[in-house]
């Protein structure tokens, strides 16, 4: 994440990942404005491109091709990314309402979340069809699909509701690419049918008759039967029933027509058009609200009405970015006008296609390789990111909309007091926190909304008292997240002693900014920390807040435990396995990400590891018996099992190919992108035994990679494992696996305690 000079005048949050919001952040990119943050909301990380889609579908492109990486272009625009579902706005506060964390406030907002299918219209689509659209969610849906397909014994008939471009592009590169895939598996293709069913007395109706009847040859000589003039008025399982009384038998039924925008839509109180599409003016700001713009499908420009195409949703995002950059700036935003006709590329699966545009047709092998390399292009631009140059500037007040807000934004970046003077003030402090819940606790006398200038705890009789303390500096530009794992982290020691976290009190370095910039980022953060802290049975009690360069969290946590059950690092005996229980690879992908070098659905991938609790993976380890145990972090897998080695007194053996390992952790150590802290924790390599057998072994660079809030490794007894294994995956830990094994200490001293395998 990149850590911008200027502090954060004004908020421009953008809904959606949508082709129009890619370009504004590729232009935020190229030409920042000082003072001005981004925020990009979406639940998927990598968008569809929908003109390659059906190329997709066809089995021309692979995932990457036809995909966006959200991640990757949000980092590159210095945007922050929460991975994350809008489900309304709250116009009065200024908030964008999200399923499953804090709402985010924003100044300007921006809308491009496409269209929904209005299945609910129709009796039992919702039910028994494939939505198409939204586009984001497709890919799963068409894998389900391809997976059901190929797996159906005996003829097979799917239907296709909707014969516009999309219906008819769609089914003809589901054609061709299952019956490709029937004759790989030496089944009949043959035996599969298409169906494709509209309301409408056309197919292609916003499209001239000349392709039209290019595609009506098309269709007819593929075999796919066209059903026109009537609408489906229900669906059963396996039936479909018109208005006209007829009835179809279809297998599989695809869902691509009547598309509208979100319920949660009505609730916001903005101009909408009878489909739920925002209704927007020729600067595409709403026509009820001149700080929410939209664009995309989701957007009804009023008075330019246009085909719900990709084409003006990509010709809206350099519009879309210049108003947004304007009316950030206090300027009025300028009117765009769409083009009147637009050229329409429509392939047929088989690597052929038809240009439409106006009153004109083309098609042709020829057609589909031109716009293959428009497609192309358009994604290398997205895709093909080159390394940004970083200008450190003077402070650029002009985002700020009153004296006040440029005096805060000049003070914060000026010479800042060192003591207690670096505090964040109490009023942004009060503000923050006082919309927290820390569970009570009977065993906490003073805690955090008390004035006191300490916590107060109680030890029970009988019960030790564990300490443990960590901070680091935030590594991913969501601040809610970041709080989820610093707090994952910290609590990590407390659980991998076998202990209950009793308290924890908290130390967050916050970067300059206006007040009400830094409140919301201390919300945030703290917001997503005590989230787990209350997960895990543990009470926020105090904390220090200051000012600083970077965003940073930690954490002292204490825990209660019975002095006779302490898991510790010196119980590790001869004969027993090592578990490791998540996969380890956090290092490494960062400081990929940090270079634009990883893959969204990596990062997605690792977070998710991240955010997993250790709690109920140690409690399950002291069922089966484990005394030794400690979380995987800093250190790295090698470090900890050396730390855990030399106090047992004994020797272990790892299994290189049996170590689970995050998606993409192996390609990002190849291409030699490590961790900054990794040449301190490869000095270990001199505790491993005939270590120079394993350094051009893929896996030998993640044994040395630190780990963030990572997985517990521990032993237990041979006869044990398996079923200890299996326990733990059961409750959520599916990557759990025995990663070695503990060996008797060799006569000589622990000069190489640790052998390596594959």
């Amino acid at each position: 994440m990149r850590t911008p000079d200027q502090p954060v005048l004004r908020d421009i949050v953008l809904i959606g990942g949508g082709h129009s919001h890619v370009g504004v952040l590729k232009r935020f990119a190229m030409n920042p404005v000082p003072g001005v943050r981004l925020t990009l909301i979406c639940r998927d990380t990598h968008t569809p491109y929908s003109g390659m889609l059906p190329g997709y579908v066809a089995g021309h492109y692979r995932y990457d091709d036809v995909h966006i990486d959200l991640s990757r272009l949000a980092e590159y625009a210095g945007a922050r990314f929460y991975r994350a579902e809008a489900m309304g706005i709250d116009r009065d506060r200024k908030r964008v309402i999200c399923r499953g964390r804090p709402d985010v406030p924003y100044d300007i907002l921006s809308v491009n979340i496409g269209s929904s299918p209005r299945v609910d219209d129709v009796e039992g689509a919702a039910e028994h069809s494939v939505p198409v659209k939204p586009i984001t969610g497709f890919n799963q849906r068409w894998l389900a699909l391809l997976s059901r397909i190929e797996n159906h014994e005996g003829p097979l008939t799917v239907a296709v509701v909707g014969a516009g471009a999309g219906g008819v592009e769609l089914t003809l590169a589901m054609q061709f690419r299952l019956r490709n895939e029937l004759k790989q598996r030496g089944k009949d293709p043959e035996q599969l049918h298409f169906h494709l069913i509209d309301a409408a007395s056309d197919i292609l109706p916003t499209h001239n008759p000349r392709v039209r009847s290019v595609f009506q040859r098309v269709l007819q000589a593929r075999g796919v039967k066209v059903h026109l003039g009537s609408p489906v008025q229900k669906v059963r399982q396996g039936l479909l029933l018109t208005e006209a009384g007829a009835t179809l038998q279809a297998d599989e039924v695809l869902w691509v027509t009547r598309a509208g925008g979100p319920e949660w839509l009505k609730d916001t109180g903005l101009a909408l058009d009878d489909g739920l599409f925002l209704r927007v003016r020729d600067t595409l700001q709403s026509e009820n609200d001149d700080n929410i713009f939209a664009a995309g499908d989701i957007a009804n420009v009023t008075d330019h009405p246009r085909e719900k195409a990709g084409v003006f949703a990509v010709r809206q995002g350099r519009p879309l970015a210049d108003n947004l950059k304007r009316l950030a700036l206090g300027k009025a935003p300028r009117a765009f006008r769409p083009q009147e006709n637009w050229l329409a590329l429509i392939s047929t699966g088989d690597k052929y296609a038809v240009a439409s545009r106006g009153n004109v047709q083309l098609d042709g092998a020829l057609v589909w390789r031109w716009k293959d390399w428009i497609d192309r292009r358009f994604m290398k631009k997205f895709n093909d990111l080159p390394a940004m140059e970083e200008n450190a500037t003077l402070p650029d007040t002009a985002a700020a909309q009153n004296p006040e807000e440029a005096s805060q934004a000049i003070s914060a970046v000026a010479m800042r007091c060192g003591g207690c003077g670096a505090k964040v003030g109490s009023t942004v402090l009060s503000r923050a926190l006082g919309e927290l819940r820390p569970i009570d606790r009977d065993d906490i006398l003073i805690g955090l909304h008390a004035p006191d200038d300490a916590a107060v705890l109680t030890v029970p009789p009988g019960k030790a008292v564990v300490h443990t303390a960590d901070f680091f500096r935030a590594f991913i530009d969501d601040p809610y997240v970041f709080g989820r794992v610093a707090a994952n982290h910290a609590l990590g020691d407390v659980f991998a002693m076998g202990a209950e976290a009793q308290s924890a009190t908290a130390v967050a370095t916050v970067p300059y900014g206006i007040e009400s910039k830094v409140e919301d980022v201390v919300y945030q953060m703290m917001s997503g920390a005590v989230e787990v802290l209350n997960e895990a049975g543990c009470a926020l009690v105090g904390g220090h807040t200051g000012e600083g360069k970077e965003l940073a969290l930690g954490f002292a946590v204490n825990g209660l435990i019975d002095p006779n059950e302490v898991m510790s690092k010196g119980g590790l005996k001869a004969g027993d396995v090592l578990i490791l229980t998540k996969p380890i690879g956090t290092g490494t992908l960062f400081a990929a990400h940090a270079k634009l070098a990883a893959k969204g659905r990596w990062i997605d991938s690792a977070l998710a590891s991240m955010v997993q609790s250790n709690k109920a993976g140690a409690e399950c380890l002291r069922r089966f018996g484990s005394r030794a145990c400690t979380d995987v972090t800093g250190f790295g897998l090698l470090g900890h099992l050396v730390e855990m080695t030399r106090p047992s007194g004994v020797d272990a053996e790892l299994d290189l190919s049996a170590i689970p390992v995050l998606p993409g952790a192996e390609e990002t150590a190849a291409a030699g992108i490590l961790s900054s802290l990794q040449p301190a924790n490869i000095r270990l390599r001199r505790g491993i035994r005939d270590q120079e057998k394993w350094v051009k072994h893929p896996r030998y660079p993640l044994i040395f990679d630190p780990q963030t809030a990572g997985g517990l490794l521990a032993s237990v007894a041979a006869d044990q494992a398996d079923e200890c294994v299996k326990a733990l995956k059961a409750l959520g830990y599916p990557h759990t696996a025995v990663i070695g094994r503990v060996l008797p200490q060799n006569p000589e001293g622990p000069i190489e305690p640790i052998s390596l395998k594959d």
